[in-house]
Order: C-alpha cells, then structure tokens, then sequence
C-alpha cells in the first residue's frame, strides 16, 4: 500500500476545541488515519498519512468542520507507515512562540512556491531559514541564513540580538510547512521590520510544486515522522 501524507493547518478561531476532538475521533478511530493532529483555540495543525480515500474523507470533513481549504494542503507519499498511531490533541497553541504573544492573522507577506525562485534572485533581500539546528543541518535554499537556533522560541532572541540593524532590508523566511512563519514573520513586523515575505506552505509545498530541475533547495527537508526527510522524488501533485 502507498500511504498518502498530509500537512496542514489553519488559524482560526475554535470555541471547543474538545467537541471537534470528540467529532474526529469517533469519525476516524477505527480507520487507517494515523498521525498527529493538534486543536487548540487558534486553529488546527496536523500531519497525517493513510490510504488515499482516508486522507480524503479527513480533508472533506475538515472542510467542513473548520473550512480547510485542500489547496493549502501538502501532499507526500510514503511506502511504509510514516506514524504508528492516531492522536487528536487539544493544546493551548498549535505552534509555541515562547511567552511573545502575536497575533498570526497578521503575518507578513505570502509568496508562493512557484514565485520563490524569483524573490531570491534579489540580491537585496535577506533569505533566513526560521528551522531549528537539527534541521537545517540536511538541507536548506541555496544562500540562506542559518540562525542555528536549538528551539523555535529561540527565533526571538535572535532576531532582537542578530538582525536589530537591519529592519529595513527585504527578509524572505521559510519553515518546514508554512506555520512557523505565520508567527515569525508576525513577530518580525511588530518588531518594526518593514518588509517581511514567507514561503506559502513552506518547504513541503515547494518541494511537491516545484520541478527538481528548477529547485533551488539543496539537501533534503526534515519532517517529524518516521521518514525523518523528504526530498523532491517523494511528493505528489494530489
């Protein structure tokens, strides 16, 4: 069996994270689904893998549920299991930023993958790679800053300590599916930077968008599950 392997997230606002928990347990519980999704208030954020008609019966209800829109999601493929169980989680936040509160539904500017190449062949702007160190280690955009932080609650200190001189330069940030960035480019535009861009669905949807002949990332991307990294030969045009 090929496993199908979806990434998403969505901010919005959910009054009972526990109801929606409730709803997609007895929904999935006895499927293939396998993988992690996170609820909270501000939103959903989930990698999940499984047979083809499962990952779109999940989406298909999560359109409905919270207003995913399929566009926004990445697709993998995977030949083995990449999760070995199901786990619907309500958390506080559905990515951590630290004790700095921000606001995601005022991030900086989206650019998509198909429009990144051309953003970075600005010589004026300012390529910073959001991914902790394990990460960025296997793989990353030709010319990025590495900020070599050990956790994403790092990214604060580094940009106050690192790039405080530099708030009127182009910066272009990236993360592994787009959500790190939601907050980051967020944090970088209250601090006072001018022009913040994010890749729009990350790595994972340059990777799955992006013909390896035109590609401009080196390396492989790390992902948080039994793959451990995916490169351009493990994405679908689902």
């Amino acid at each position: 069996m090929k496993y199908t392997v979806a990434a998403f997230y969505r901010f919005f606002s959910l009054s009972e994270p526990e109801a929606l928990r409730a709803k997609l347990l007895a929904r999935f519980e006895d499927s293939d689904l396998r993988g992690t999704l996170l609820i909270a208030p501000e939103g959903i954020n989930g990698t999940m893998a499984g047979s083809a008609s499962t990952i779109d019966l999940l989406l298909d209800e999560l359109a409905e549920s919270v207003g995913l829109d399929r566009a926004e999601v990445k697709f993998s493929t995977a030949d083995e299991p990449p999760f070995q169980r199901l786990k619907f989680r309500v958390k506080s936040e559905i990515i951590a930023f630290r004790e700095t509160k921000v606001d995601p539904a005022k991030p900086g500017t989206y650019v998509g993958a198909k429009e990144w190449n051309d953003l970075l062949a600005d010589p004026e702007v300012l390529l910073l790679d959001t991914r902790n160190l394990y990460e960025t280690e296997i793989g990353t955009f030709e010319g990025a800053t590495l900020p070599a932080i050990e956790k994403f609650s790092d990214f604060v200190t580094y940009v106050r300590e690192e790039l405080g001189e530099q708030k009127d330069r182009k910066i272009a940030m990236f993360c592994t599916g787009g959500i790190r960035c939601e907050k980051a480019s967020a944090f970088m535009l209250r601090e006072g930077f001018d022009t913040v861009y994010h890749l729009k669905g990350g790595i994972l949807k340059y990777l799955e968008e992006v013909a390896e002949s035109e590609s401009k990332w080196q390396g492989k991307c790390y992902v948080f599950d039994d793959r451990e990294s995916v490169d351009h030969t493990m994405f679908t045009d689902s």
